[in-house]
């Protein structure tokens, strides 16, 4: 018998999905948006419509695996559980005893979206007194630059733009990385609004836009400046409100007539003219909303950028206006307590932090404190960390032993000594919020686990019990403690229970459509055009235009080099299909038909990207679609899929943003030249 039964889609995606999933004898055979979903309206992207044959993949990994061959050939043998979590175990006490805890390294990032497989591994590894993680590599610099402007908290939600007149998309693919907004963007296009894209490269949502502001990588904040000249300049204005809830516009005033757009239009690549027309819209629109992604972010100055694009709606009042306002994130995820789950008080006084970003560092042989055990899980880091050749070199370090829990044999995988199968999301009970949405949404298993696939809580679990660690973390079921998640004493929270999630459907958190409209949750209460706690730390307090560029060497790597998402894939995961890898084609770098002539490239011909760090091969796609002097590849193909082996990080930089830690994978210099 078929039955259709309530899921959530478990991917780092803003949308996070109700799901219906079609059972046949134990079997995963079809997946489907939920209808009832009041924001994902019963519609889903077409990676996800593939995942039942992810689910029952004849290569997935369905036992542990134990390393028989050299490091990174892929050659394993068949093992008991009894026997994995046994080595495990002891590797772990003897790395311990040898060079101390700190030389044991989770790594583990966004494979998984619910809360509680997310963070299954942290109490464990803080009791053991393994090195930390900074893990920062995707939206720590945006919510830093937010939050020295606007304050920690959510943004205005999605649904709200739906009464927006003007509506900016800033450095957000939304087609391809948030699908469901779409719908609210075009019920509010139908009520006569306008759509403006501003995007380094013509993107599937900036080619469906009305307006596409074609900008040079890094230079976010100087056309925000810009727009801010405008307004100033033009007295498109809300006084009222920028009395009574900013700070410091005097200061501002003075900082944004440094960029006229004309200067905005020298750094920016975007004309005088866009800019002006831009600045007289978003100041004379009855409520612009803006849309932001982490793009402008991903830059070496990229907290600047998000800060400086915060600012704008208080110049205008957008705030206070139905449908006006602006949205990087937005959830209950912050409401949940997550205290008792991670444990944090278990791990040792002075434990260092590893920032994830730096990888290749942290595992070179040279490293100021040497790892000699890195645990994965949720995470490709061969793939999607940084400076991929460092990460490589130091996974094929002969004394590093690498614990991979995966569900595929994936480029990091094959490094790895010992793999634990594990369990997917149809498989395991958990609680999801989102970061694009206000649903609080549990998923129970509707399929057993696939061969000897078993969770990430269950196996640390487990491993706890070996390792001799008895507190609560490791004795509370999956139940108890997602009612303990539940149970923060958060307004936002009222009424959500695990009682009432049970049922599988989405319940909405306590938070307003605009979180704005209480106030600004920063140290002055205000919106901060001047930061103090900025100039506290010695850094600029006020927006800065300056570009974000990496040094070219002279000249050596001339040309700009972006690394968006690729519709197909969801950073490393879905590789595995085929079928996704058929859909996406090969791997393709955007070059402007006059650096493609200047270099003797042709379209669709193949070539070599390259800078210090390390090369790729790549299809060259000529096109207008970005300026000169700027490349784009979309990603992130494993290597294994490209025409020469290697990914395109390979060529991304381990240097890390101004604020936050995140990584600058925007940021960084190449040089293209024809295949030998």
């Amino acid at each position: 018998m078929d039955s259709w039964r309530p899921s959530v889609c478990p991917f780092d995606c803003p949308d996070t999905c109700g799901l219906l999933v079609r059972v046949k004898e134990g079997r995963a055979t079809a997946v489907k948006g939920d209808p009832e979903h009041p924001f994902t309206q019963g519609f889903i992207c077409q990676k996800m419509a593939q995942y039942p044959a992810r689910v029952h993949h004849p290569q997935r990994i369905t036992k542990p695996l134990l390393r028989v061959g050299p490091k990174g050939e892929g050659r394993f043998k068949e093992i008991g559980w009894d026997q994995a979590l046994a080595l495990a175990a002891a590797k772990l006490e003897e790395t311990a005893a040898k060079h101390g805890p700190a030389a044991i390294l989770p790594y583990s990032y966004a494979g998984h979206m619910g809360h509680l497989h997310r963070n299954a591994g942290h109490a464990f590894f803080h009791r053991l007194g393994a090195s930390k993680l900074g893990r920062t590599i995707c939206s720590s610099t945006a919510s830093a630059g937010f939050a020295y402007s606007l304050g920690t908290g959510p943004g205005t939600d999605l649904s709200h733009s739906r009464l927006s007149d003007l509506i900016i998309v800033w450095g957000c693919n939304v087609l391809t990385t948030n699908l469901h907004a779409w719908p609210w963007f075009q019920e509010a296009r139908r009520g006569g609004a306008r759509l403006v894209v501003i995007d380094p490269y013509a993107n599937q949502t900036a080619l469906k836009a009305d307006t596409h502001l074609k900008l040079r990588p890094g230079s976010d904040a100087a056309l925000a400046l810009g727009l801010m000249q405008v307004l100033i300049n033009e007295e498109l204005l809300d006084h009222e409100f920028i009395a009574a809830h900013t700070l410091g516009f005097a200061d501002l005033q003075a900082r944004a007539a440094e960029y006229p757009p004309e200067r905005a239009a020298e750094l920016t690549g975007v004309s005088a003219a866009e800019i002006v027309e831009l600045g007289r819209a978003y100041g004379r629109a009855r409520a612009p909303y803006i849309r932001t992604g982490c793009g402008p972010a991903r830059q070496l100055a990229g907290g600047m950028a998000m800060r400086t694009i915060a600012l704008l709606p208080a110049l205008v009042g957008a705030f206070e206006r139905p449908g006006g306002g602006i949205l990087r994130s937005v959830g209950a995820g912050a409401c949940l307590d997550l205290s008792r789950l991670t444990a944090e008080e278990l791990s040792p006084a002075g434990t260092p932090t590893v920032n994830m970003v730096q990888l290749g560092a942290a595992l070179a042989p040279e490293a100021p404190r040497p790892l000699h055990l890195l645990w994965v899980y949720l995470s490709n880091p061969a793939v999607v960390a940084p400076d991929s050749s460092a990460v490589l070199k130091g996974l094929a370090r002969e004394d590093l032993f690498l614990v991979c829990q995966e569900m595929f044999m994936t480029e990091t995988a094959r490094w790895a000594d010992l793999i634990l199968p594990g369990a997917g999301s149809l498989e395991i009970t958990e609680l999801y919020t989102s970061y694009g949405h206000r649903y609080v949404q549990m998923a129970k298993p509707v399929i057993a686990p696939v061969g000897q696939c078993r969770s990430l809580w269950s196996v640390f679990q487990e491993m706890a019990g070996r390792m001799g660690f008895d507190e609560e973390v490791f004795t509370a079921d999956e139940e108890q403690h997602i009612s303990w998640m539940l149970d923060s004493g958060s307004p936002c929270l009222e009424g959500i229970t695990l009682q009432s999630l049970s049922a599988g459907r989405p319940l909405l958190a306590n938070i307003p459509a605009n979180p704005y409209e209480r106030g600004f949750l920063t140290p002055s209460g205000k919106v901060e055009f001047y930061c103090e706690a900025l100039a506290a730390q010695g850094l600029d307090p006020l927006p800065d235009g300056a570009p974000s560029r990496e040094d070219d060497h002279g000249g050596v790597y001339p040309l700009q080099l972006i690394t968006p998402p690729r519709k197909q894939f969801l950073n490393s995961t879905f590789n595995e299909l085929e079928a996704q890898r058929e859909r996406a084609g090969e791997a393709e770098i955007y070059l402007h038909p006059d650096d493609a002539a200047a270099r003797g490239i042709v379209d669709g011909g193949l070539v070599r990207v390259f800078n210090g760090r390390g090369e790729c091969l790549l299809r060259a796609k000529v096109s207008e679609a970005v300026l000169p002097g700027v490349t784009v590849a979309e990603g992130l193909y494993w290597g294994a899929h490209t025409p020469g082996g290697t990914g395109i990080n390979h060529l991304t930089s381990q240097a890390l943003a101004d604020l936050g830690g995140s990584s600058a994978f925007h940021c960084n210099q190449v040089e293209v030249a024809p295949a030998p």
